[in-house]
């Protein structure tokens, strides 16, 4: 049986080591028929496997390895196969420019100028280039830093191949956003979009040896803003008709390789964990999060799926989503975390700084993969939904986490409110948190009594107990002080059926605490001063009502 490629970004080691691989050279096909072309696509949808499969493809450099496409679909294409390792190929993946600050990302850069010019050190040898070209060739090889000098370097690359090899130059660059988005995090956007603008502009405008420009990344960036003046350039985003399926597997994909590894009870699993992205017309799996529940499957006893897909940077955007939106986004987050569908205005091209406007949130998730489309209402009014339940997951844990920092942040003024006996107080405090709560959530009695546990933590002269028998019964909750003198609270919980039925539940709650006697029980633990408070819970709201 074939290892899974988990992790596996070079086609050269996806094929020499036997991986099992789901043909996608027919992208080879896509390209050729483009000639500066942008994909946008999610994070681990298979971008950088794509760009490596047509560096084998096209590298003159590659001969030696044609027969890597032995047998697939794009040597059935007789018009494409004669394009097989044709032409010089620079590829550069822009993925590690994650430095925090613009010096520090000239320096990287100048190292990835310095790596392409080392792949090609027949560049420096080479009597089809003149004495004052290898100069500055070994200034580049050299490490050289000069920001101007910098811009130009990828065009100054594309000239020197192309007349060594007569053939023009076929451009692959990967990940061309991420620099962009590190920018942006630490202060430095202007810098890096004025440098990639000219490098781009350079390398893409004003090139006459290029062949065919190809760049990946997450976010499709204003043509404006780095793509200025690029007449022949065209964006392939997650919107786009037939390359789609080239991107993330499609349900025969899936179909084959379960039954291939003997997994196919687990469909329904797989689908509903990792399937329902929109890509153009297709319906597409997450690649990433299939081949890691597909290696659980064959090599675990643990069978039951997982968020694997989880990445910090997307997740801090939703934190964001959740902490600074307004009521209508809080509204809109717990619509989709039930499994509900919004509506709203996608922008198809951003800039990192438009992040800062939290309308532009919902088109940052939709292109990164955190929610989907499933209609269109009208020219950029999108119906969307989160996709499967591997996000929904993600959605739900990132909530939480920001719940219990409301919580905490409600706990000593909830506490005191009680303590004070201020019971209007206190439910104007225990409602408004409840009510930033998911209705997602299982809102059964087990919930509330955690919830309510968390709203009472945070005194340090005190202890919660839960559950213990006092007087002729076992109360829900109390907080009892460490010195028997000082006040305590006890507490007894019910869940109403009914919004209508929250205030009769209240009250049944107390004629509990009386009937059990469950403040005398404590009297008698050495208690001397007990209040008693009866709470009833109806979804996000609830009633608290003080033992007279």
């Amino acid at each position: 049986m074939k290892r899974l490629p988990i992790g596996v970004e070079d086609f050269k080691k996806m094929i020499d080591k036997n991986f099992y691989y789901i043909d996608k050279t027919d992208f080879i096909n896509d390209v050729l028929h483009e000639e500066v072309v942008l994909y946008t696509r999610p994070r681990r949808f298979g971008k950088t496997l794509n760009m490596s499969t047509l560096y084998y493809f096209f590298s003159i450099k590659q001969k030696e390895n044609a027969y890597l496409f032995n047998g697939l679909n794009i040597m059935k294409r007789c018009d494409a196969a004669q394009h097989l390792n044709k032409y010089p190929v620079i590829m550069i993946s822009l993925k590690e420019m994650k430095q925090t600050t613009f010096e520090k990302q000239l320096e990287m850069y100048s190292i990835f100028i310095r790596d392409i010019i080392r792949r090609n050190q027949e560049l420096l040898e080479s009597e089809q280039i003149n004495a004052i070209d290898k100069e500055l060739l070994t200034a580049y090889y050299m490490g050289t830093k000069n920001e101007v000098s910098l811009q130009t370097a990828l065009k100054f690359l594309c000239e020197c191949l192309q007349q060594h090899y007569h053939q023009n130059v076929i451009l692959l660059i990967d990940e061309y956003d991420v620099p962009l988005q590190s920018a942006y995090l630490n202060g430095y956007y202007d810098q890096m979009v004025e440098f990639l603008r000219n490098v781009f502009s350079a390398a893409l405008k004003t090139n006459d040896v290029l062949e065919k420009g190809v760049l990946t990344g997450c976010l499709r960036i204003a043509k404006e803003s780095i793509f200025t003046g690029l007449n022949n350039f065209k964006v392939n985003s997650i919107f786009d008709g037939d390359e789609n399926q080239q991107f993330g597997f499609l349900q025969n994909e899936i179909d084959i390789l379960l039954q291939k590894y003997d997994a196919l009870e687990y469909r329904n699993h797989m689908k509903e964990w990792y399937d329902g992205y929109q890509f153009g017309g297709c319906d597409v799996y997450n690649p990433w999060s299939v081949l890691m529940y597909m290696d659980r499957l064959t090599n675990s006893n643990n069978k039951s799926p997982e968020s694997f897909w989880a990445n910090t940077s997307g997740n801090d955007v939703i934190y964001r989503f959740i902490q600074q939106g307004n009521a209508e986004m809080k509204q809109d987050f717990d619509t989709l975390s039930s499994g509900g569908m919004i509506e709203k205005t996608i922008k198809p091209e951003l800039t990192y700084r438009e992040l800062d406007d939290t309308d532009n949130l919902y088109s940052f998730l939709l292109f990164t993969g955190y929610l989907k489309a499933i209609g269109k209402t009208d020219t950029n009014t999108y119906q969307l939904m989160i996709p499967n339940k591997e996000i929904q997951y993600i959605y739900t844990t990132i909530f939480k986490e920001w719940f219990k920092q409301q919580i905490k942040s409600y706990q000593a003024s909830f506490l005191e409110a009680l303590l004070q006996e201020h019971v209007e107080e206190a439910n104007e405090i225990l409602n408004t948190v409840l009510f930033q709560s998911l209705s997602y959530f299982d809102y059964d009695e087990k919930y509330y009594h955690g919830f309510l546990n968390g709203m009472l933590q945070g005194k340090g002269s005190y202890r919660i107990v839960s559950n213990l028998e006092s007087g002729f019964g076992r109360w829900d909750l109390a907080v009892l002080p460490a010195y028997y003198k000082k006040r305590g609270l006890l507490f007894e919980l019910k869940v109403a059926k009914r919004d209508e039925d929250v205030e009769k539940s209240a009250e049944l709650a107390i004629q509990q605490i009386k009937e059990k006697q469950y403040i005398e029980g404590l009297h008698r633990k050495g208690y001397s001063d007990i209040l008693g408070y009866g709470i009833a819970f109806y979804k996000k709201t609830c009633m608290i009502k003080k033992v007279k």
